[in-house]
């Protein structure tokens, strides 16, 4: 469907929202539903199936729908995918899915590195952690992919927290409540300051996925590494970011 006529169906929806009209919107946009749901597959991987994913989706894009404002200077397709994607991880987090010995895993791997940089003063390197934990830094990168499954989802809700465009602020206001401005404030700082914790690849790895939208192999491309490295960057990098973080990446405390 063109722009046009999308725009159209909108306009035609406002003043009539109807059943029928309602369901073409669903249709027109299903497909960003499976692009969100795709995005986050790749590191959900093996624990959650690709086509629940998209049905949790579905319920986000009918949220969207229900609630935006033609009228607001908001795309969208950008508030959707915040909806499709908050819809998407609210039901993974309810169904309490992260296995017990990845929790332990992640414990132990920051245990060792909370060692090793108390004892050196640096920031501690896989060989370093691994050696710590008394096992092969092959095995220590297989434990850093397992915990990417667990690291998305928390980074993702805590850039939600003072990401989402308000569609529905008190009065129907077009400004951001005060009360708001100051929460989104103290997360862009928080952010900003555990972003100065992480080394250059690091700080890649993260804009391209988070901000960018790019997949592990477009970050691949552009690092010139192999994927698996990008994910063991990912990995790292949030781990890093968690303690300065804190409670604003709660999911993760047990």
């Amino acid at each position: 469907m063109k722009t046009v006529e999308r725009e159209k169906l909108w306009e035609d929806y406002q003043k009539n929202p109807s059943a029928k009209l309602r369901e073409q919107i669903i249709i027109e946009y299903a497909p960003l539903v499976k692009v969100v749901a795709g995005r986050l597959s790749m590191y959900l991987g093996y624990n959650v199936e690709y086509e629940d994913l998209v049905s949790y989706g579905i319920f986000g894009l009918i949220d969207a729908i229900d609630k935006f404002d033609l009228n607001k200077d908001v795309k969208f397709e950008t508030y959707a995918s915040l909806r499709i994607r908050g819809s998407i991880l609210d039901q993974i987090r309810k169904m309490d899915w992260i296995p017990r010995t990845v929790r332990q895993k992640r414990k132990k791997i920051e245990e060792a590195i909370r060692q090793i940089e108390t004892k050196t003063g640096k920031n501690a390197t896989d060989e370093e952690i691994a050696k710590e934990l008394g096992i092969a830094e092959s095995e220590l990168n297989e434990w850093q992919v397992q915990l990417n499954v667990t690291n998305v989802v928390s980074l993702n809700e805590f850039l939600e927290q003072g990401g989402e465009p308000v569609m529905d602020a008190k009065n129907n206001s077009h400004f951001v409540q005060p009360e708001d401005s100051i929460q989104e404030e103290e997360l862009k700082k928080v952010l900003k300051e555990s972003m100065e914790l992480l080394t250059e690849k690091e700080k890649k790895v993260i804009l391209l996925y988070y901000y960018e939208d790019l997949t592990l192999k477009e970050i691949s491309n552009i690092l010139e590494v192999s994927e698996s490295r990008v994910s063991q960057l990912h990995t790292k990098a949030l781990s890093k970011m968690r303690k300065k973080m804190g409670n604003y990446m709660g999911l993760l405390v047990d």
